[in-house]
């Protein structure tokens, strides 16, 4: 399955971590820094799945998400939080609307098959249950 992802984050690292990891998989990637590039170039780019950072400048990722959710050509977008949340960012993200989340740090593994069901469902159109994957081995 091939697609193209949104990737947002604001630590460099992490977006080439995650970008790497989706290509080697056959996906197309796409990044942005904060919630505010993320707001700019979804419009552009049309991507299939976003994963979204909490923490971030401008705009953080729950703003972003609520933001996307409330716009007509994104309401659908399937979106992930890949952050190290706590309990309350999950319920915020909740009621953004996310679809998806994983902890930091991840398994790729874990982010591939996140991203990679999300995108199902978006292809779908269902309606989406929001899923949490989250590491409990993290020594």
């Amino acid at each position: 399955m091939s697609g193209r992802v949104l990737v947002v984050d604001d630590s460099e690292v992490i977006r080439q971590l995650i970008r790497v990891n989706l290509e080697l998989e056959g996906f197309e990637v796409v990044t942005a820094a904060d919630g505010a590039e993320c707001l700019e170039v979804v419009r552009r780019v049309k991507p299939d799945v976003v994963t979204l950072d909490v923490m971030m400048p401008r705009l953080d990722g729950l703003r972003t998400a609520a933001r996307l959710r409330a716009a007509p050509g994104t309401s659908g977008l399937p979106i992930a939080i890949v952050s190290a949340c706590t309990p309350a960012d999950l319920d915020l993200g909740a009621a953004a609307g996310v679809d998806g989340y994983l902890g930091k740090p991840f398994d790729p593994a874990d982010l591939v098959a996140l991203v990679r069901r999300l995108m199902t469902r978006g292809r779908e159109s269902d309606g989406f249950r929001p899923e949490r994957t989250e590491r409990t081995d993290r020594g």
